[in-house]
């Protein structure tokens, strides 16, 4: 089905097989993301350029063994496109997250990111993104996360919701 004013769709599975399907050539891995991403493209608000992207691509492919991509929604209004998907795989390497790397663990992880890209030309020029790391990470014991008591002071019961008014926190 066309886009806006006839343009075709933007491609989803080939800006996900960039990330997960090895290009060896650097020139040709070089290539193919500046046809998907302008150079340099804001991720979060801070400009990453071609060989940064293709060096996290890299790092990414050598951290899952097998990596699967399902797309579970996009939502493609021409200039934006929203993907939200699931990338499992075994981790065989350090993964690179928003805490820092994770070693190895050997076991399946799966990461769910949601992204909002705006393109100019047919070509990402922003991504705004959220990815569930520490959640998928935590299941197979990639980190691992203390159970937290309730902060010194506070009664057991108190639901911070019921005093937003009082503490002007609305």
């Amino acid at each position: 089905m066309a886009g806006h004013h006839g343009a075709m769709p933007f491609d989803v599975d080939r800006l996900l097989r960039l990330r997960t399907e090895p290009i060896s050539d650097d020139d040709a891995a070089e290539a193919a993301f500046r046809e998907v991403y302008n150079d340099p493209v804001s991720v979060n608000g801070e400009p990453v350029g071609t060989l940064e992207l293709v060096a996290g691509a890299r790092a990414l492919q050598a951290a899952i063994e097998w990596p699967a991509v399902r797309v579970l929604s996009v939502v493609d209004a021409g200039r934006k496109v929203t993907v939200v998907y699931r990338l499992q795989g075994r981790q065989i390497g350090p993964l690179e997250t928003s805490i820092g790397p994770v070693p190895a663990t050997g076991r399946v992880v799966e990461l769910r990111t949601i992204e909002v890209l705006t393109l100019a030309n047919g070509r990402v020029r922003e991504i705004w993104t959220v990815a569930n790391e520490l959640g998928a990470l935590a299941a197979v014991d990639g980190v691992w996360l203390p159970s937290f008591g309730v902060p010194n002071g506070v009664a057991p019961d108190y639901k911070p919701w019921e005093h937003a008014e009082s503490e002007h926190l609305h």
